[in-house]
């Protein structure tokens, strides 16, 4: 690119075609709808830009100078490409004929699914989903377009990523309603590592931030079973005295369809933030927007929701 235009926006670009056009100062302000003075501010940057009068005194009026002459046909025919350049369509649910992929744990799977299915059967027919497991700091595949959108704990946004709060709560212990720790309002850390656990792999990450506590101790708590699934863990939980670490709005959701309650955890404090996260990339697309938008509306009327959850971006 010509190195005069570096500094020169599209607006500098209209100006000075005007300017080349009337070669009147007044009659181009009056055109471009701005005071003389401003425009003469313009005419100075341009000048500069070009290293050239571009416009010179004859008489009473103004003549192009030599490289004002050169530059007015093509920049003339710029201006008309740029303004011939098609419109993005209105973007229309009903037409929109895409596969996406989104990532998240089976308990959305089972329980938001079905919604957003439906939604798109009624709004978005020609649309498809692809479903995977989201894996705890797995955000290359939003990176390199494995995955669209997806829904994760963290605490605070990775680079290059945009998102939405869907809601914020506390981390609690599931159990068995017959468990021993039952009795009790809320467990202690001689209580929790007194028991085994049950963790889940995939989703967002439910309960690191317990074991950091515990490893600032020399502590360690006996994990006996790693599984990606909380239906797994649930059975588990279910037929044992195992415990299990989770957000507590899952928790209400779990022990409503199951023979399980769930305990705070009286030793640490730790909220979790539950987001809706997709790459910069598709930041700006119209198809994208739409399906984040009726991600979130979508979880912010169900029941399975987070409580408490705010529209946040970032």
């Amino acid at each position: 690119m010509n190195a005069a235009f570096a500094s020169l926006s599209l607006t500098h670009l209209r100006t000075l075609e005007c300017l080349l056009q009337l070669k009147n100062l007044s009659h181009a302000a009056l055109r471009l709808g701005c005071s003389q003075s401003a425009l003469s501010r313009q005419l100075t940057h341009l000048r500069q830009a070009f290293a050239d009068p571009l416009l010179v005194r004859q008489g009473r009026g103004y003549g192009l100078s030599e490289t004002a002459e050169q530059l007015l046909q093509p920049l003339q025919e710029v201006l008309l490409a740029l303004q011939a350049l098609p419109q993005p369509a209105a973007f229309d649910p009903a037409r929109c004929e895409r596969r996406f992929c989104l990532a998240a744990s089976d308990y959305v799977a089972e329980h938001m699914l079905p919604l957003l299915v439906a939604a798109l059967e009624r709004e978005a027919p020609g649309v498809s989903l692809v479903y995977r497991s989201w894996q705890a700091g797995q955000y290359q595949w939003l990176a390199n377009g494995e995955v669209d959108l997806a829904t994760t704990l963290f605490d605070e946004s990775p680079a290059n990523l945009h998102g939405r709060l869907l809601g914020e709560d506390r981390a609690v212990c599931l159990m068995h309603r017959e468990h021993p720790l039952a009795a009790v309002d809320a467990l202690s850390q001689d209580d929790y590592l007194a028991y085994r656990h049950v963790r889940i792999c995939a989703g967002g990450d439910k309960d690191s931030f317990v074991d950091r506590h515990l490893r600032a101790q020399g502590l360690q708590r006996r994990v006996s079973l790693e599984v990606p699934f909380f239906s797994a863990a649930v059975q588990v939980v279910g037929n044992s005295q195992a415990l299990v670490t989770v957000p507590e709005h899952i928790a209400q959701q779990l022990c409503q369809r199951h023979p399980l309650v769930w305990r705070g955890l009286g030793f640490v404090r730790h909220s979790q933030r539950y987001w809706v996260v997709w790459h910069q990339r598709l930041h700006g697309s119209a198809e994208h927007r739409w399906l984040r938008e009726r991600v979130f509306s979508l979880w912010q009327q169900s029941q399975f929701s987070v409580q408490g959850g705010s529209p946040l971006s970032t």
